[in-house]
């Protein structure tokens, strides 16, 4: 089935990045995410729906639906991408089959289920709830309750996650709060009070597992080094002035070196990690960004949004964009020339330029060992 629109691409007038606009949700997209090495992903709604999407068409593989009686907050695919998690606001949490697109297990809640995700092992998910503040782990093979946390905030649980090695899990709150749980040990083992200046909306691991982002409705986003606790002694590294309105979603790169993020303000924003600064941003959403998501080779970027639609994003060629260049223009610091492409790029204060030899762009487009196969469509359509 194609999605509902013209099977064509657009861009953006002034940053001239094309994008695919996909209808098929007749409520808010609540997450996004890339799965089966990039060549496919995976959409959920307020609508009670999740989507199985094919990356090459932009086409509906599989729709989910008929389980759940209210609207879904998150869904999460495990790493072998035969399975995908759901919680939803009908207090219930399922495990599908990906393939078949049936229910393996459904657990039952006392509340609403606001977050769930998947631990990279696979051996158990984690969900929040607004009863009690509290987080539930499940077992992911047979469905039962391993751990109950209860009270692990003083207000409602925004989001909760694995790190990549699936032995903590970190959640953040409308109570401005960051806690670290060690699954092992059964306890918080980091607890960063105050760490936002209003409620924090999202959090997430770098794939490295060493820094945790977190996104807040103060409008901004900070980088916290949780391997080696530096935050403890000079604080978390700020990343300001890439949103007009709360901050709601963010996702680190798989090179740990971009950082993605999704606002209020309707807006996507790519912000380089080394340097601290955005690189580009995207409009085009007529509501809330809720969930955005980059492919490994970083060429790619869908974002979810409560307008109902899911974008796709082409930023293959961001670097000869007028915003980009205009960017690059604005930021104050030394010039450096960059050894691949030879263009001069910023090196900012903090930076050592004897390390940071490549551009922004140029940092991105270094091949992964996943690449998603490329759209075969049309040239993009400019409009004006």
């Amino acid at each position: 089935m194609k999605p509902s629109g013209e099977n064509v691409w657009h861009s953006e007038r002034l940053s001239q990045v094309p994008f695919r606009i996909l209808k098929a949700h007749s409520a808010a997209v609540s997450s996004c995410h890339f799965c089966f090495e990039d060549t496919k992903f995976l959409t959920s709604s307020h609508d009670g729906t999740a989507k199985l999407w094919d990356f090459s068409t932009c086409s509906q593989i599989c729709e989910f639906k008929g389980e759940n009686t209210g609207p879904i907050s998150e869904c999460n695919p495990t790493s072998d991408n035969k399975r995908m998690v759901t919680s939803c606001y009908d207090k219930t949490v399922k495990l599908w089959d990906i393939q078949t697109g049936n229910v393996l297990w459904s657990v039952s809640l006392d509340g609403l289920v606001t977050s769930c995700n998947v631990s990279l092992d696979g051996k158990h998910i984690v969900c929040s709830m607004d009863v009690e503040n509290s987080l539930c782990i499940i077992d992911c093979a047979t469905g039962s309750k391993v751990m109950f946390v209860k009270d692990h905030h003083k207000s409602t649980i925004t989001r909760c996650c694995f790190d990549p090695e699936s032995q903590r899990i970190c959640s953040v709150s409308s109570d401005r709060s960051v806690k670290l749980w060690d699954i092992a040990a059964k306890r918080t083992t980091i607890q960063i009070n105050r760490a936002h200046d209003n409620v924090i909306s999202d959090c997430g691991f770098s794939f490295n597992g060493c820094s945790l982002c977190t996104a807040s409705w103060d409008k901004s986003l900070k980088i916290w080094d949780v391997n080696t606790g530096e935050f403890r002694h000079c604080g978390p590294d700020n990343l300001l002035n890439g949103h007009t309105g709360s901050v709601g979603c963010c996702v680190f790169s798989q090179d740990s070196c971009a950082l993605l993020s999704g606002g209020y303000d309707k807006t996507i924003v790519l912000w380089d990690v080394i340097s601290k600064c955005k690189k580009l941003v995207l409009k085009g959403h007529t509501d809330w960004v809720l969930d955005v998501a980059l492919s490994a080779n970083k060429k790619w970027i869908i974002s979810a949004s409560k307008d109902t639609t899911v974008r796709l994003w082409n930023i293959e060629n961001a670097e000869e964009i007028p915003a980009v260049i205009e960017n690059k223009k604005a930021i104050r610091g030394r010039l450096s020339q960059c050894e691949v492409c030879k263009k001069p790029f910023p090196v900012m204060h903090w930076d050592n330029e004897n390390v940071i030899t490549k551009c922004f762009f140029c940092r991105l487009s270094t091949p992964s060992n996943h690449m998603p196969s490329i759209p075969t469509e049309p040239p993009c359509a400019m409009v004006i």
